[in-house]
């Protein structure tokens, strides 16, 4: 697929002052040429970290389930809501400014709802103590029938075209095509999926008012669906100076795929972990984050085919689930600012 053809979609409903939209490579997980997406696809990861993926399984009919079932929830009162305000495992809803992205930049916390939902964990494994697993929080069946078990198949599924995607990412980066399909990686991953709604507040970067504030992901690669709002801010260079925010262009039955700072660090900064924000244009967004990380127990440490003797590695190994653990709580409410309003 042509990447103008990627823009044509709505193009022209993007007012004048938000008409610098990215043009994105898009791989198709169909397409019998796996060179074609491996090369698509590395191409992206070296120029911006941010990529469409189609035909990848998932039924547009699916989909659009899943949104509708989403926004059944955010509908609800704040008071339900919070009967599921998430955990310390990161489970449950976030309600609006419970996450600051951006702290330099912005005035208060992200204009956004959420809420998360992780590889179910029975109580009892000794792996449900670990930071990202455990039991799930869900609404009341009777509240939301059905509702559980929509996400769950959800998750099931974006799990598996994540994998697909990795499998091109290893063999881009010179590695067997199973690579991160070990079980210390993607064999047994932190995969937490995170809906988002953005309400219809209008962002003012020049005030520090923001959807989602400046930041890149934290782990290995990032799937999200959106619905049809321009919203989505990407900048190829932080370092520039001003720096130069261009929108993703939404694709209906896509999803934008990126690089989280896990990879970058893996690939010795060779692949893209980039900057990107939500600038909220007064209109309700909804979205789903779908996050993947590898084992708490994987070491991120450079992979072989990406350090040499003129570039050897930048970062120190680090395991997989302490790096999270620092990167969430620095970006979190704490839980002891809401207890008031569960009373």
């Amino acid at each position: 697929m042509e990447k103008q053809q990627l823009l044509k979609d709505g193009a022209d409903e993007i007012p004048s002052s938000h008409r610098k939209v990215s043009a994105l490579n898009c791989v198709d997980l169909s397409c019998p040429d796996i060179q074609q997406s491996v090369s698509l696809l590395k191409q992206a990861c070296l120029d911006c970290g941010f990529f469409y993926v189609v035909n990848h399984g998932i039924s547009q009919e699916f989909m659009d389930q899943v949104f509708s079932e989403k926004k059944r929830f955010f509908e609800l009162p704040l008071a339900e809501k919070l009967k599921v305000l998430r955990n310390e495992n990161y489970r449950g809803y976030t309600p609006v400014l419970d996450e600051l992205l951006d702290p330099d930049n912005q005035v208060h916390g992200d204009y956004k709802e959420g809420y998360y939902i992780g590889v179910e964990v029975p109580e009892g494994d000794p792996q449900a103590e670990k930071p990202f697993y455990g039991k799930n929080v869900w609404p009341a069946a009777d509240l939301l029938p059905g509702w559980r078990q929509t996400m769950e198949r959800f998750h099931k599924e974006a799990l598996e075209v994540t994998r697909a995607v990795a499998r091109i990412i290893a063999l881009a980066l010179d590695l067997e095509a199973d690579f991160f399909d070990r079980p210390e990686m993607l064999g047994q991953p932190i995969a937490i999926m995170r809906l988002l709604r953005y309400g219809a507040q209008i962002s003012d970067p020049t005030k520090g008012i923001f959807g989602a504030g400046a930041h890149s992901d934290y782990g290995l690669i990032t799937l999200l669906a959106t619905d049809d709002i321009y919203a989505l801010q990407i900048c190829k260079d932080k370092n520039a100076q001003p720096q130069v925010w261009e929108y993703v262009a939404p694709l209906k039955g896509a999803f934008i795929v990126n690089l989280g700072d896990m990879l970058e660090r893996w690939s010795n900064c060779i692949f893209r972990s980039t900057l990107h924000r939500v600038v909220a244009n007064g209109q309700e967004r909804y979205s789903i984050a779908y996050f993947v990380e590898p084992s708490h127990d994987c070491v991120v440490e450079c992979l072989p085919t990406c350090k040499s003797e003129k570039n050897p590695p930048k970062f120190p190994p680090i395991k997989c689930g302490t790096y999270l653990s620092h990167r969430y709580k620095d970006t979190h409410s704490d839980l002891n600012t809401y207890k008031e309003h569960q009373a």
